[in-house]
């Protein structure tokens, strides 16, 4: 079977698109995290600041006060490992010695000058993601030369930041960013050139779920009824050679890509 690996979303956040205000306490977050291991997440992703376009920067001290707590729990109570979904390098610190051993950063080391100390130091895997602009202004009229190229690049160039860094290419994954600064036909062409970023050696991770560029091709009425279009998009990304896939339906999106990784081991 062709291995894949269900990163399971769980926002500790009043105001994320899709779960925003559902997991905030500590015995919610625990249920959430718990469900989501019982139906197949590999990895649980904590998360306190929401990243949705035009969202507005928290502070240092709110975050880790949102994230900290359950991530002692969940490192306590959980039998697979917690990543931190964050930019800043005090709560990723942080985040590490609670328990959490992924650090996911949306800017791909670039919005905080110790992040890849820290995450050298505690050698923790990290997640470099590739954004353009920030999550308030990321949406605005995004602008690329040649989208995948433009990626590319900045992959080629992170991925330098952090062996300098000493951080080891085996904790490396790579993310292109799918709805981070990038129109419906941006995150197409990326989705369909995928597989050309395996090539810098290192797997990859996406982030389709439920996001607006589904919304706007399905014409839907709101994240709520994108769980088919999200599904589509991670049955692809397995097809491209993506081995993590970030989700909030777990369950779901584990039986397609079961499906899918039998018909792959028998082409």
């Amino acid at each position: 079977m062709t291995q894949f690996y269900i990163v399971g979303i769980l926002n500790v956040t009043p105001d994320s698109f899709y779960d925003g205000g559902r997991y905030t306490g500590l015995d919610q977050s625990l249920k959430r995290a718990e469900q989501m291991i019982e139906e197949g997440a590999d990895v649980l992703d904590v998360g306190g600041e929401s990243t949705r376009p035009g969202s507005e920067r928290i502070s240092q001290e709110e975050e880790i006060k949102r994230v900290i707590p359950v991530i002692e729990m969940l490192s306590k109570r959980c039998s697979v490992p917690i990543s931190i979904d964050t930019y800043k390098a005090e709560v990723a610190k942080q985040a590490l010695e609670a328990g959490a051993t992924w650090v996911n950063d949306i800017s791909g080391l670039t919005m905080d000058k110790h992040m890849g100390e820290v995450v050298s130091q505690k050698n923790a895997k990290v997640v470099i993601t590739h954004l353009l602009g920030t999550p308030k202004d990321m949406q605005l009229e995004p602008v690329y030369q040649n989208v995948v190229e433009d990626i590319r690049v900045f992959f080629k160039k992170q991925l330098n930041l952090a062996k300098e860094y000493g951080v080891d290419i085996k904790n490396i994954i790579l993310d292109p960013g799918i709805g981070f600064g990038k129109t419906v036909e941006h995150n197409l062409v990326i989705l369909n050139h995928l597989s050309s970023f395996l090539t810098l050696g290192c797997p990859l991770m996406v982030g389709t779920s439920r996001k607006s560029f589904i919304g706007k091709i399905l014409k839907d009425k709101g994240p709520e009824d994108r769980l088919a279009g999200s599904l589509a998009t991670a049955v692809y990304g397995l097809f491209k050679g993506v081995t993590y896939f970030r989700v909030h339906d777990v369950l779901e999106t584990k039986r397609a890509l079961t499906v899918m990784s039998h018909i792959l081991s028998e082409g």
